[in-house]
C-alpha cells in the first residue's frame, strides 16, 4: 500500500470528519434555539391576539379555500381522507374540494361513490381524473390549480386525516401580505403499530419540534412538507407553480417561494395525523424519494440562495438544509477508508496527532441524540424514557447510508425516475394493532439493495476488526455501529418480505373479497 494512498485517505478522513461536525454543530444548535425561545409562547401570543381581535368585534377576513386531495391508488386510506376533509369546520360556501385521483385500480371508483354521496349532502367537491399520470403528484396539483377557485389552497396526502379546526387555526395567518405559505406539523395514526413505526415517529417528531421550529422561529427559509399545509396561490403562481424535475416539488417550490421574497409560518400547536409506513420497504422508498429530491433541489436552487440577497446565516442554513443527507454518504466514505486510515496513523506519527482532532470532530455524532432527546422533549413526551429509541434510531439511521448513496448515483444515471408512492394500508389506531399490512394489496417485492448493505456491514465489519487490532478504540466503535445499522436494516427488511410471501394466498383472498364489496356498492 502506497504512501501516498494512505495519506490521501487520511485527508479524506479529516475533511470529512470536520463537515460533519459542522453539520452535527449546526444541528445542535437548532436543538438548543428551540429549547431557549420555545416557539410555543410565539403562538400563545398570537393566539391571545386574535382573542383580543375577536373582543374588539374585528371581523376576520375569510377567504375561500381549495383542498387539494392528492391519490394515486390509496384504496385503504382514499375515504378517510375525503371524509375528513369534508367535514372541516368552514363555511361550506367558500370552501372546495378536490380530489386529485390518478388511481388506475379500484380506488377511482370508491372515489366516485364518496364523491357522489358527499355531493348529495350539498359539498362542493370534484372528482378530477387525468388521463395519464404526467408530473407524477406535481402534475396532478398543478392541474387542479387551474381550476382551483379558492384564494388559498391546502394540500393534504391521502394518508392523512385533516383536523376539524385546520382552516380556522391557519387562515389568519395569510392576513400578513407576506405569508405564502403554512405548515403544520405531522402527528402519527399508527405511532405504536410497531417497532418500525414508533422509531419513525421519534425521527419525525424531531424534523418538526426542532429543524421546523427552529428555522420559523429565526426567520430563515423552511419547507412545506408536502402534505399538512395551507399556500396562498398567488404565491405559487409567482414562485413558477408546481414543477417535476425534482422529486421533492414541496421543497423545490418552497425555495422558490423564499426566493421571491415570500415567507412561511410553522405552527406546531396544529397536528395533523398521518399513517407511517410499516413496511420498511415502503420506508426504504420514501426515504430514498426524500434523499434524492432533496439533493436535486440542492443541485438546482443552492446557487440562486448564495446569489440572493438573504443574510449569511439565512444562505448557510439553507445550505445545511438542502444537504442534510449528504450526511449519509460521508458516512459511507468514513466506511470505505476506516481500515485505511488506521494504517496511515500507523505510517505516519504526524497524522496520529491531527487524528486525536478528529476525535473531537467525532463528537458531533452526539447531535442526533440531542436533536431526538429534545424534539420528544418538546413534543410532551419523557425524553429520557425514549433513550433506548433515540439510540437504536441513531444507528438504523446510519443504515440507510446505501441506500442514500443510490439516490445520489441514480440522479446522474437516471434522471427521469417515476414518482414512487409510499404505499399505505389504513393502519389506523386502536383497531390497527392486531392487525397484518402483509395481507394487503400494494406490497413491494425485496430490494436487491439489500444484498449490496449486507456486504458494505461486512466491510464495516472489517474495519473495525482492523482497528481493534491496532488499539484504535474510535473507528472500532464507529465501524462498528455502521455495521450493526447496516445489517440490521436489511435483515429486518428480508424478515418482512419473508412475512409478506407466507401470506400470498391469504392477501390474494382478500384482494377478490374487497373487489367483490366495490362491486355490490
Amino acid at each position: 500500500m502506497s504512501d501516498a494512498f494512505l495519506i490521501v485517505a487520511g485527508v479524506i478522513y479529516l475533511i470529512t470528519s470536520v463537515l460533519l461536525f459542522v453539520l452535527g454543530t449546526n444541528l445542535s444548535l437548532l436543538a438548543i434555539l428551540v429549547l431557549v425561545r420555545d416557539p410555543r409562547r410565539q403562538n400563545n401570543d398570537d393566539n391571545s391576539a386574535n382573542l383580543r381581535s375577536d373582543a374588539a368585534n374585528i371581523k376576520p377576513h375569510r377567504p375561500k379555500v381549495t383542498i387539494q386531495l392528492p391519490i394515486y391508488n390509496e384504496l385503504y386510506v382514499a375515504e378517510r381522507a375525503i371524509r375528513s376533509a369534508a367535514a372541516v369546520d368552514y363555511p361550506r360556501e367558500l370552501l372546495q374540494i378536490q380530489v386529485l385521483d390518478d388511481s388506475d385500480d379500484e380506488t377511482a371508483s370508491l372515489v366516485s361513490q364518496v364523491v357522489a354521496d358527499l355531493t348529495a349532502d350539498g359539498v362542493d367537491v370534484v372528482h378530477v381524473q387525468r388521463t395519464n399520470r404526467a408530473g407524477y403528484k406535481a402534475g396532478a396539483l398543478g392541474e387542479g390549480l387551474l381550476t382551483a377557485s379558492g384564494e388559498l389552497v391546502a394540500i393534504f396526502d391521502a394518508d392523512f386525516v385533516v383536523p376539524p379546526e385546520f382552516l380556522q387555526e391557519t387562515v389568519r395567518h395569510f392576513d400578513d401580505p407576506q405569508i405564502g405559505f403554512v405548515q403544520c406539523r405531522w402527528g402519527h395514526i399508527n405511532h405504536d403499530y410497531s417497532w418500525i413505526t414508533r422509531l419513525q415517529s421519534l425521527a419525525i417528531d424531531g424534523h418538526f419540534m426542532v429543524e421546523q421550529a427552529a428555522r420559523g422561529l429565526r426567520n430563515y427559509w423552511f419547507n412545506f412538507n408536502g402534505t399538512a399545509g395551507i399556500w396562498r396561490k398567488a404565491t405559487i403562481e409567482d414562485a413558477g407553480g408546481w414543477t417535476a424535475d425534482t422529486l421533492t416539488e414541496d421543497l423545490d417550490l418552497s425555495y422558490r417561494a423564499h426566493l421571491k421574497g415570500w415567507r412561511g409560518h410553522f405552527r406546531e400547536d396544529v397536528v395533523v395525523r398521518g399513517e407511517l409506513p410499516a413496511q420498511l420497504s415502503s420506508f426504504r422508498r420514501q426515504q430514498h424519494r426524500w434523499a434524492r429530491g432533496s439533493l436535486e433541489c440542492a443541485r438546482k436552487l443552492l446557487p440562486s440562495v448564495w446569489q440572493s440577497d438573504a443574510p449569511f446565516a439565512t444562505k448557510f442554513q439553507a445550505t445545511a438544509h438542502l444537504t442534510a443527507y449528504s450526511i449519509h454518504l460521508m458516512l459511507f466514505t468514513l466506511a470505505m477508508i476506516y481500515p485505511f486510515v488506521v494504517h496511515t496513523g500507523e505510517r505516519f506519527e504526524g497524522f496520529s496527532t491531527l487524528y486525536g482532532a478528529g476525535y473531537i470532530f467525532a463528537l458531533s455524532a452526539l447531535a442526533p441524540a440531542i436533536f431526538f432527546l429534545v424534539g420528544q422533549r418538546r413534543a410532551g413526551q419523557r425524553a429520557w424514557r425514549r433513550l433506548p429509541r433515540i439510540l437504536a434510531v441513531t444507528v438504523l439511521g446510519a443504515g440507510m447510508m446505501v441506500n442514500t448513496l443510490r439516490a445520489a448515483i441514480q440522479i446522474f444515471t437516471h434522471p427521469d425516475p417515476e414518482f414512487e408512492r409510499t404505499a399505505k394500508f389504513g393502519l389506523e389506531e386502536p383497531e390497527a394493532l392486531g392487525r397484518s399490512w402483509t395481507q394487503k394489496r400494494y406490497q413491494l417485492r425485496l430490494d436487491g439493495i439489500v444484498y449490496v448493505e449486507l456486504l458494505v456491514a461486512g466491510l464495516c465489519g472489517f474495519g473495525a476488526w482492523t482497528a481493534i487490532r491496532h488499539h484504535n478504540w474510535g473507528i472500532a466503535f464507529y465501524a462498528s455501529v455502521f455495521a450493526i445499522g447496516l445489517t440490521a436494516i436489511a435483515t429486518a427488511t428480508i424478515g418482512q418480505m419473508i412475512s409478506v410471501y407466507r401470506s400470498r394466498e391469504r392477501r390474494a383472498g382478500n384482494v377478490a373479497a374487497e373487489r367483490s364489496a366495490l362491486l355490490v356498492k
